[in-house]
């Protein structure tokens, strides 16, 4: 195993998305870091906070800035930040007068969340379209087979009939929110950070909160009401949002790992993974994917939570924390979304082995269905023991459900339209509909 496997070139075909990860590497954050200073000083320079010269040489010259990552990574293990090394890098690369007006007035925090943000955007811009691209799949799919009987289950056991729509449909109700939870946080999570050493902006005197909203505007991102160095709910809820996410595609995941099994084959997933021993073997690798990530992220969210309470102005130690926990999470999300789009692809369907696996219960899904029906000729209490003591008999001799309570009642039911698992999906289609009206 590796330290990293979302940066191992061993795993990370597995568990994330390559167009995630180039959002997360060294260069990424290197060049956010490098745009927010670039941006800085423009903003600082149309404000004639910098001299204006100033201000056009060093984002005309960080253009083409190379770092050395291994002088940041040397002074980082002094300092504990990246960005001593970096703008010190920076200021020579700028040279002259103008380079004293580099990362004026900021704070490193300033930088480092401000930059983690515009990767983050990037890799939320991702993960928002390939959430719209797996609930588009999903909604084809649950309308396809909107009208196709299976056995819907709870507490691992059959239940009552549903359509393999429907349960596809729940599959996409939480996606759907998720992509309304992001459009609404956006503006509380996408904001700058700008406050400078303490968090009020004490250096630009009573320029600060001016640079700060013309830096937002650089950026396009939203302006912050204050600078949020110690008040860490915007950051927990990005990951809060991350964690979301990848638990609902692990919920999926859960349910094909399931339905593939051999002894149910109601779904199969055509890339299925082979044994190194067992020829016959096709395993969910993607299904157990989502479910791993889903486990992941749960865990990679506890630590994001003990980090947040960070002490007085500026924290230390759960602010690093943060740098080891949110971007594995991000890289997470990112390969859930892709291993469940390409699943979803490959996805096959086979409805006659849901059908065969409604026939083998002999009937007994239909028990709520018989108890109602029995219910408009006869006390509901006798119905519901009716129907139990038949529902005994039935797995004792393996005589269907419905001919058992054909010989004990002369109630006038339609016990041949009951017996048909399909009529038992009254409510399945307009449940389908209403989840995806505003999908």
């Amino acid at each position: 195993m590796t330290i990293g496997p979302f940066a191992s070139r061993l795993l990370s075909p597995l568990v994330s998305d390559p167009d995630v990860n180039m959002h997360l590497t060294d260069s990424a954050a290197i060049v956010a870091m490098v745009e927010v200073e670039a941006a800085l000083a423009r903003a600082q320079g149309r404000l004639g906070i910098i001299p204006q010269a100033a201000a056009l040489r060093i984002a005309s010259a960080l253009e083409d800035f190379a770092a050395d990552y291994t002088a940041i990574g040397a002074q980082s293990a002094v300092s504990g930040l990246p960005t001593i090394e970096l703008v010190a890098q920076l200021r020579r690369h700028v040279g002259g007068d103008a380079a004293n007006y580099v990362h004026w007035g900021a704070t490193s925090q300033d930088i480092i969340d401000t930059s983690f943000i515009l990767q983050s955007r990037a890799v939320l811009a991702c993960a928002d379209r390939r959430l719209a691209s797996l609930v588009g799949k999903l909604r084809a799919l649950a309308q396809e087979y909107r009208a196709t009987p299976m056995a819907g289950r709870t507490r691992s056991q059959q239940a009552v009939p549903i359509s393999f729509g429907l349960k596809v449909a729940h599959w996409a109700q939480p996606l759907i929110r998720h992509r309304a939870r992001l459009a609404e946080m956006r503006k509380r999570v996408l904001r700058v950070q700008f406050g400078g050493a303490a968090g009020n902006l004490s250096a630009l005197g009573s320029n600060g909160i001016a640079v700060a909203d013309a830096l937002a505007e650089e950026l396009n991102l939203a302006p912050a009401a204050a600078s949020f160095h110690a008040a860490r709910d915007s950051i927990c809820e990005l990951a809060a949002w991350l964690a979301l996410v990848t638990g609902s595609l692990g919920k999926i995941g859960h349910d094909v790992a399931l339905m593939t099994m051999s002894e149910v084959g109601e779904l199969a997933d055509r890339a299925g993974g082979s044994s190194s021993t067992l020829p016959q073997k096709s395993n969910p690798i993607a299904a157990e994917t989502l479910m791993t990530l889903a486990t992941h992220t749960a865990a990679q969210l506890a630590g994001m939570m003990q980090a947040a309470p960070q002490e007085h102005e500026r924290g230390g130690a759960g602010w690093t924390a943060e740098w080891m926990l949110l971007p594995p999470m991000l890289a997470a999300v990112g390969g859930a979304l892709r291993t469940a789009n390409e699943m979803l692809d490959r996805l096959i369907v086979r409805p006659e082995r849901m059908r065969a696996n409604l026939d083998a219960s002999h009937g007994l899904l239909l028990s709520e269905a018989a108890s109602f029906a029995l219910s408009a000729h006869m006390g509901r209490a006798e119905a519901q023991a009716l129907v139990k003591k038949a529902c005994h008999d039935a797995l004792d001799s393996g005589v269907h459900l419905i001919d058992i309570l054909k010989g004990r009642t002369e109630s006038s039911v339609d016990w041949e339209a009951l017996r048909d698992p399909a009529n038992n999906l009254h409510a399945d289609g307009g449940l389908i509909d209403r989840i995806f009206k505003d999908a």
